[in-house]
C-alpha cells in the first residue's frame, strides 16, 4: 500500500511499519482492536485496514496520554504519535506482519468512542448470519470480511488491467431498461412521467453490448450489476455483479483465450493454484453422460453410466416400464461403502430433491448382486453390470430410472452428495473445464414450447427444420462443479433472429415490439461477434474459499431477499404510491 497523504491523523499506514522504520517517529491511526493493561504497562493493538501494530504506553513517556489509554476501550477510533522501537527478541510475535516492532506513544488524541460490539471483532467468533448482516457495518471489520473485499477489489483489478491491455474500453449500459425475457422475473421500476409503464433492471447488459458491437467499438467491458428477481440461495443474489465482455470480428476461440488470460491472471493474484491454460473442453453430451451436469466436477470419480442395454428384458418391472416407455436406466458405482439400510433409503430423499423417483441398490458379491432386485436380473446381466461399472467385491451400486436426462440429472445429483459425505472431492485441488456444444433450445413440456438455453441471441448450429437438434455456438467456464462464467457467438443476421425468436413462439409482431431496436440495428450492418460474463461473487468466493457468495459482497441480502441492516424491501407511503400510479395490494384489498 502507498503511504498516505500525511495530515494530523496520520502519515503511515499501521500494517506498513516493520523493523527497517526502527527509530522513526510516526502517527498512525485506526480503531482500538485489542486492550491489555499489565500493570503499570498498558499494550494496546491498534488497527486499520492495513493490518495491526501494537502501541506501548508507558507511565513516564506516554503522559496525559496513559491516563486516557486507561479509559479506552474496544473499537474506540484514536490518534497516536510515537517512535517504532524494536521489540526484545522474547517478545517477537510472527503471527503478525507488524510483529518485530512495537510503537512507543508519546500523544494521543481520542477521535471517537464506541458502544460495546454487539459481538466480538478481535474474534472469529461463530455469529449468527442475521445479526452479522444487521450490524454489517461492525461485521465488515472483522478480518475474514476485511480479507475477502481486499480480495475482490484485486480480482477487479486484476480482470481491468488485462483487458485494457487488449485494447478493451469500459462502457457503462442502462441500470433503468425495459423489460426483456431472459430467463428470470425481471425487477420492475414504474414510471412517474409515463404512468402505467415500467422500466426493468437488467438482468444482464445483453442487448446493450450487442449494440455496442454494432456500433463500431468491437471490445468492451463493464464490471457490471445485475437483478434478477428470483429464489436465492448461496451462490445468487438478487443484485450481483459480473464481468461483462463483448468483441467484434470473433469466433469461439478468441473469445475463451482472452478469458483464460484474464483468469490466469486472476488466479495469480488471488494465490489459487489451478491447472495451467488453455483448460480442457468437454461437450454437454459427454458431462451429462458422465457426470449428470452441464457444470461438472471433475475433482473426483463415481461417473455414470447407462446400462439400460445391460438391464433390458429383465423381470423388473420398475426398469422395464421405464425402458419400454423410451426412458434410461443409469448407474455410478459408489465404492465399498458401510452404509445402513437407514441410510441407503434416505438416499431417495436425494434423487427426489434433484427431481428422480428413487435410487435402487445393489452390493457386488461374488462378481454378482447381492440385493432385493437381484432375483429379477439373470447372473449374465448382473456380471455385465458390475463389469461395465468397474465394480469390485463389496462396492454399492445405485441405479436411477427414468427419462434419460431425468435419470442422468437426479444419479449427477447423488453423485455430488456422496462426494461430500464420503470426503471425496479434495480440498487442495481446482479443476477448470470449458463445456461447450450445448443444444439450442430445451422443451418445456408445462408449456408446450421450446426454451433458450442460454439466450434468443446465441448463434445457432444447424437446421431449424428439427429445433430440437440444434445446437449453438456456446461455452460456459466451470471451476469445481461451479459455473463461474459463460457465453456464445451471437447472431448477427436479423432474418436468423427471427427464426429463433419463431422457433420460441414468438411472432414478428411480437419481436418488434419487444426487440425492435436490435433488429433495426442488425439490418444496418452488424459485425461477427461473441462474449462471454463472468460471475465475480462466485469467483472471488471460491477464490477466498468461502461457501457462501454473501461472504464477499459488502452489503448482500439474506436467503429470502432482505436486508436486516436498511430493512429493505419495505413498505412505502401512500402519496409516493399515488404519484407513481400505483396501488398496494393492502390498499385493494382494503
Amino acid at each position: 500500500m502507498r503511504t498516505p497523504r500525511s495530515n494530523s491523523y496520520r502519515d503511515t499506514w499501521c500494517g506498513a511499519l516493520d523493523a527497517s522504520r526502527a527509530g522513526d517517529a510516526v502517527t498512525v491511526a485506526g480503531w482500538v482492536h485489542r486492550r491489555r493493561d499489565h500493570g503499570g504497562l498498558i499494550f494496546i493493538d491498534l488497527r486499520d485496514r492495513s493490518g495491526i501494530v501494537q502501541l506501548v504506553f508507558h507511565p513516564e513517556t506516554s503522559g496525559v496520554a496513559f491516563g486516557a489509554a486507561e479509559r479506552l476501550r474496544s473499537e474506540h477510533v484514536v490518534s497516536v504519535e510515537g517512535d517504532v522501537v524494536r521489540r526484545e527478541e522474547g517478545n517477537v510475535n510472527p503471527n503478525l506482519a507488524t510483529g518485530e516492532i512495537e510503537l512507543q506513544v508519546r500523544q494521543m488524541q481520542v477521535l471517537a468512542e464506541a458502544e460495546t460490539p454487539v459481538f466480538p471483532i478481535d474474534e472469529d467468533h461463530d455469529v449468527d448470519e442475521v445479526t452479522r448482516l444487521r450490524h454489517r457495518m461492525l461485521d465488515l471489520r472483522r478480518e475474514p470480511m476485511r480479507e475477502a473485499l481486499v480480495l475482490r477489489s484485486k480480482v477487479v483489478k486484476a480482470m481491468r488491467d488485462v483487458l485494457e491491455e487488449r485494447d478493451f474500453l469500459e462502457v457503462e449500459t442502462p441500470i433503468l431498461t425495459r423489460s426483456t425475457p431472459e430467463g428470470a422475473r425481471d425487477f420492475l421500476v414504474p414510471s412517474r412521467l409515463q404512468p402505467g409503464s415500467w422500466y426493468a433492471l437488467p438482468q444482464s447488459p445483453q442487448l446493450f453490448k450487442q449494440l455496442l458491437m454494432m456500433s463500431g467499438f468491437e471490445r468492451y467491458y463493464q464490471i457490471a450489476r445485475c437483478f434478477r428477481d428470483e429464489d436465492l440461495r448461496a451462490d445468487r443474489q438478487p443484485e450481483f455483479t459480473q464481468l461483462d465482455v463483448e468483441m467484434s470480428f470473433v469466433e469461439e476461440e478468441d473469445v475463451i483465450e482472452m478469458m483464460e488470460a484474464v483468469m490466469t491472471r486472476v488466479f495469480e493474484v488471488a494465490q489459487v493454484d489451478v491447472p495451467p491454460a488453455p483448460w480442457p473442453r468437454m461437450g454437454y453430451d459427454e458431462a451429462l453422460s458422465r457426470f449428470g451436469s452441464d457444470r461438472p466436477d471433475t475433482r473426483f470419480g463415481l461417473e455414470l453410466h447407462d446400462v439400460s442395454d445391460l438391464v433390458g428384458g429383465s423381470d423388473f418391472k420398475v426398469f422395464q416400464g421405464v425402458l419400454d416407455g423410451g426412458g434410461a436406466v443409469v448407474a455410478l458405482n459408489a465404492g465399498a461403502r458401510a452404509m445402513s439400510r437407514s441410510e441407503i433409503e434416505g438416499l431417495n430423499e436425494v434423487v427426489q430433491r434433484h427431481g428422480g423417483k428413487a435410487v435402487a441398490h445393489a452390493f457386488v458379491d461374488a462378481g454378482a448382486w447381492r440385493s432385493g432386485i437381484a432375483k429379477f436380473f439373470s447372473e449374465d446381466q448382473q456380471r455385465k453390470v458390475v463389469d461395465a461399472l468397474g465394480g469390485a467385491e463389496g462396492d454399492l451400486l445405485l441405479f436411477a430410472a427414468d427419462q434419460r436426462q431425468v435419470a442422468l440429472e437426479a444419479l449427477g445429483g447423488l453423485r455430488l452428495e456422496l462426494g461430500k459425505r464420503f470426503g471425496l472431492i479434495p480440498d487442495d485441488r481446482h479443476d477448470l473445464l470449458w463445456v461447450v456444444d450445448f443444444p439450442m433450445f430445451g422443451r418445456n413440456e408445462e408449456e408446450d414450447r421450446w426454451d433458450a438455453l442460454h439466450h434468443p441471441f446465441t448463434a445457432p448450429v444447424g437446421s431449424f427444420d428439427d429445433p430440437g437438434a440444434l445446437r449453438s455456438r456456446g461455452y460456459d467456464l466451470v471451476m469445481d462443479g461451479t459455473e463461474i462464467g459463460g457465453g456464445s457467438i451471437r447472431i448477427n443476421d436479423p432474418e436468423v433472429q427471427q427464426q429463433v425468436f419463431d422457433a420460441l413462439g414468438m411472432d414478428e409482431e411480437e419481436a418488434q415490439a419487444r426487440f425492435g431496436f436490435l433488429l433495426d440495428a442488425l439490418r444496418y450492418g452488424a459485425p461477427p461477434h461473441g462474449g462471454i460474463a463472468m460471475g465475480l461473487d462466485r469467483i472471488v468466493a471460491i477464490c477466498a474459499a468461502r461457501d457462501s457468495i454473501r461472504d464477499v459482497i459488502a452489503f448482500p441480502k439474506t436467503a429470502s431477499g432482505g436486508d436486516p441492516m436498511t430493512g429493505a424491501p419495505a413498505p412505502v407511503d401512500d402519496r409516493q404510491l399515488r404519484e407513481l400510479a400505483v396501488r398496494s395490494l393492502v390498499t385493494q384489498q382494503a
